[in-house]
């Protein structure tokens, strides 16, 4: 008991200890003598992310409402970042491996390298195949319910050396995690990896332990696993690889099977991410699971996309608040979102960029700790994909003539990702007029990051106030900033 009671009080002293640091830190943040560098993307010009001011701080006092003000409240906090990235799916791994030495030597630096590129620090993976693959695959024999056959040699052709190559890049490091679309189709209600179904309750342990086989597989690689989510999409019936989970289904798997699993396997350290889909589902799934004692015990947190209903900018943030405000102690992870429908005609579509740039703000602004985007790299026809399911990504490879194509969302994703570091601590931000979005960032070196969107036609000249400090910055049309000071 003595033990015990040790344990918990140090562990209670590091928490106050951490907090006590990061609230001296926001503290101490001042604008005196500090220089703000600004980095602008924008639509009709040629900036991306491109320097184009360095600014100084200025008295200020209280602002008219004709002026716009962005206001930043550096001693009001909220939650760590933990980082920003994309997944390498088979269908990137494929076409990376096409392109010439040179363009793969690009490609992987404007992606992680924090110098040359966008300095992506997260990844996540498939567990066995999903859409955006040349066909589907498991690692064992189908019908092989004891895992006897396990092996992950399809994924060492092409995947794993892409991901070991990104790792490279990125310094030695990237959290990775991984998901799968469908277990084995012996395992399912329908007998059939594609067009749903449900994973048979006879298979609730050999599926538990497929995970763990996975996980021990792809360390063995010198690939560490941050993690696992329990379902892509669990409650969408595609026409490519997907398994439905109710709540109640995933609770208990999650109680049952998969948590206790990953513990006795040694993997208790591995985190577990739920749900892994729409927002607009996404409070009904956490009040069941994390309501839960048992089951929310072996929850990170939760995973979440953004295709529920995306109409030029509406879709439903709030939900994403209500679960950050529920239950403060779980995390937030943006695990997936592209733009559908492919059109080569439309790399440069600016809205497609904007889109973005829209649900990073207010995914961060409601509690959201890190955002990964869905495949990084894809061929001129926006695939491979095993079942027609052509999407976007930031960079297309044209495999015919070897050239790389940048789009707009590779810009505005990395004007979060270039300069919002690890462990940053996200800061009050609001605007004075709905044409600007803003958040807001504060990196453990000190500086300060701001991000500020015009989703306007016009240019806007707004105030950045901090305290009784103000510049003043001019924005152009559809464009992005970053602020560093």
């Amino acid at each position: 008991m003595q033990k015990i009671t040790t344990t918990v009080l140090l562990m209670v002293s590091l928490f106050a200890f951490s907090q006590q640091k990061d609230k001296e830190q926001s503290k101490s943040f001042s604008t005196k003598n500090k220089k703000i560098t600004v980095y602008t993307t924008a639509d009709s010009t040629k900036l991306r992310l491109t320097q184009t001011n360095v600014l100084t701080f200025a008295a200020s006092k209280q602002p008219l409402e004709v002026e716009v003000s962005v206001f930043v409240e550096p001693t009001k906090t909220f939650q760590k970042f933990m980082g920003i990235g994309g997944a390498i799916t088979d269908a990137s791994a494929e076409v990376y491996a096409k392109l010439p030495k040179e363009k793969q030597k690009e490609f992987m630096n404007a992606y992680y390298d924090k110098e040359k590129g966008i300095g992506y620090s997260l990844l996540r993976t498939t567990i066995h195949s999903s859409d955006f693959a040349s066909g589907s695959y498991t690692y064992i024999k189908e019908g092989d319910k004891d895992l006897k056959t396990f092996n992950i040699d399809h994924d060492r052709q092409y995947r794993i050396p892409m991901i070991k190559e990104a790792i490279k890049t990125a310094g030695g490091k990237l959290l990775t995690y991984a998901s799968p679309w469908s277990p084995p189709a012996f395992m399912k209600s329908t007998n059939n990896m594609l067009k749903g179904g449900t994973l048979l309750p006879e298979y609730y342990q050999p599926w538990a332990n497929y995970f763990t086989k996975f996980i021990k597989a792809y360390e063995k690689e010198g690939i560490p696993i941050w993690g696992i989510t329990v379902q892509n999409e669990p409650m969408a019936t595609q026409t490519w690889e997907s398994c439905i989970f109710s709540a109640e289904a995933e609770r208990d798997f999650l109680k049952n099977f998969l948590g206790p699993t990953m513990k006795k396997e040694g993997f208790a350290d591995k985190k577990i991410v739920v749900w892994d889909h729409n927002r607009d589902l996404m409070t009904h799934r956490a009040n069941v699971i994390f309501s839960d004692p048992e089951a929310s015990k072996y929850a990170w947190g939760m995973g979440f996309h953004w295709y529920e209903n995306w109409s030029g900018g509406a879709s439903m943030f709030e939900n994403v608040r209500k679960v950050y405000e529920q239950y403060p102690s779980k995390n937030l992870l943006f695990t997936e979102g592209c733009v559908e429908k492919f059109d080569a005609k439309k790399y440069q579509f600016w809205a497609n960029g904007e889109r973005y740039g829209t649900s990073m703000i207010n995914d961060f602004n409601n509690g959201t700790v890190g955002w990964t985007d869905w495949n990084i790299l894809l061929d001129q026809n926006g695939g491979p994909n095993h079942v027609g399911n052509f999407c976007f990504a930031p960079i297309h490879a044209d495999i015919d003539s070897g050239e790389l194509i940048y789009t707009p969302s590779y810009y505005y994703i990395g004007h979060f990702s270039k300069f919002i570091r690890q462990n940053a601590k996200r800061v009050s931000t609001s605007v004075s007029r709905s044409d600007l979005l803003s958040t807001s960032f504060l990196n453990v070196d000190g500086k300060m990051v701001t991000v500020v969107m015009n989703q306007s036609n016009k240019s806007v000249t707004y105030n950045l106030i901090i305290a009784s400090e103000k510049t003043v910055v001019v924005i152009p049309a559809h464009g992005i900033q970053t602020l560093v000071y």
